[in-house]
């Protein structure tokens, strides 16, 4: 057999959508159609400080070149996007003359969603990625090297190599085999299970309804009214934001199945609306924006229509994202989700290490505070 081609990329143009997605587990968050989308977009690209050096090995088969393994990996020129916040560490290399930047971050862009990260069609492939893409980082002008949110295996994997763990909180929702809204509510305890009831009223007795659309039932009109929402939420936080009407308009053209738009209307005029990323397994939580403030439309258009999508299609998890201790009280657990990290300079790799330590009994303590207030009656496990 051949030796395997390795090669850094700056785009996935050239190669089949089918071939990479074969190797992403279903999980729509790493499909070419969104990092693709992404590229063509503008919102990855060296002027936004996402330089795309995408790591793929092939192999020859049947007399044409197979991929066999990749990497979402970027060269990048600071922290935004990132949900791993590293900004402390970037500091104190400033501080003592050094450059921090640029670095290498293996990771879906403004994605804080956990999953495959290392795309490998066997083991072989997977440590053959993890070799290469410390040789990259080895080889060239970065100070670091990080992935962000992998697998418990794929983390593992990457630790045996030297890699230094981090921990962090995200808030999932599991589904129990619910048959309705009304059988998740029954699991919580008695305050919860009010409250929610109350928030879901106080948004119907403003008149406001819902639409869930799914994949090709978005409209151009619908990504139009999406893209200002969303616009708004980061004016709102004077924030500037990372996608575009673009983007929205390609991933709805290239990766529709995967999309769920939950729309809020007021006496029949849009005013809010969340999206969603989901398979067969899992949904994503992604953008929300509103038009026009209503108590509890927030909750309602961005947990509880998209709790009821999860029941009606039986999707098994709810991945909520970062932050969010409100999520608690409705019906999310905490989990504990993993990065690696390798510094090249030994002194800051040093003391980045003995900071991990004690950041991690912190993140311990916090989630065992955390499960003391989860809102089921019985705790699952």
């Amino acid at each position: 057999m051949k030796e395997p081609r390795i090669q850094i990329i700056p785009t996935l143009v050239d190669i089949e959508p089918a071939d990479w997605d074969r190797l992403t587990k279903g999980n729509p968050t790493i499909k070419h159609g969104w990092l693709q989308s992404l590229i063509d977009s503008g919102c990855t690209t060296p002027a936004t400080g996402w330089l795309p050096q995408f790591l793929t090995i092939t192999r020859e088969t049947g007399g044409r070149q197979q991929l066999t393994g990749a990497v979402p990996l970027y060269m990048k020129g600071h922290s935004y996007g990132e949900y791993v916040f590293d900004w402390a560490w970037a500091d104190a290399y400033q501080r003592a003359g050094r450059d921090y930047y640029p670095k290498l971050v293996c990771a879906v862009p403004f994605t804080p969603c956990a999953g495959i990260r290392l795309l490998a069609a066997s083991p072989d492939d997977r440590d053959l990625l993890i070799k290469a893409m410390l040789d990259v980082t080895g080889d060239t002008d970065v100070s670091s090297l990080h992935v962000l949110f992998p697998t418990e295996e794929e983390h593992a994997a990457l630790i045996s190599e030297g890699m230094m763990s981090r921990q962090a909180v995200q808030f999932h929702w599991q589904n129990r085999d619910y048959s309705s809204f009304d059988d998740f509510l029954s699991a919580m305890n008695h305050d919860k299970r009010k409250k929610i009831k109350q928030e879901r009223r106080q948004v119907t007795n403003a008149g406001v309804t819902f639409e869930r659309k799914v994949g090709t039932e978005i409209t151009v009109l619908d990504w139009d009214f999406f893209t200002d929402c969303y616009k708004r939420t980061y004016r709102a936080h004077r924030s500037t934001p990372y996608l575009n009407r673009a983007f929205f308009g390609l991933i709805g053209t290239r990766m529709p199945a995967n999309l769920l738009l939950v729309i809020a209307s007021k006496n029949g005029i849009p005013i809010a609306a969340s999206l969603n990323l989901f398979s067969d397994t899992t949904l994503y939580g992604r953008y929300w924006g509103t038009q026009e403030f209503v108590p509890g439309l927030h909750f309602e258009t961005c947990y509880y229509q998209t709790l009821e999508f999860c029941i009606e299609r039986h999707i098994q998890i709810f991945e909520g994202g970062a932050q969010g201790e409100h999520k608690l009280a409705r019906g999310f657990t905490p989990v504990t989700c993993r990065s690696a990290h390798m510094i090249k300079d030994p002194r800051f790799a040093n003391a980045v290490g003995e900071f991990l330590q004690r950041e991690s009994g912190g993140i311990d303590r916090y989630v065992d505070e955390l499960n003391e207030h989860v809102p089921y009656k019985n705790q699952p496990a």
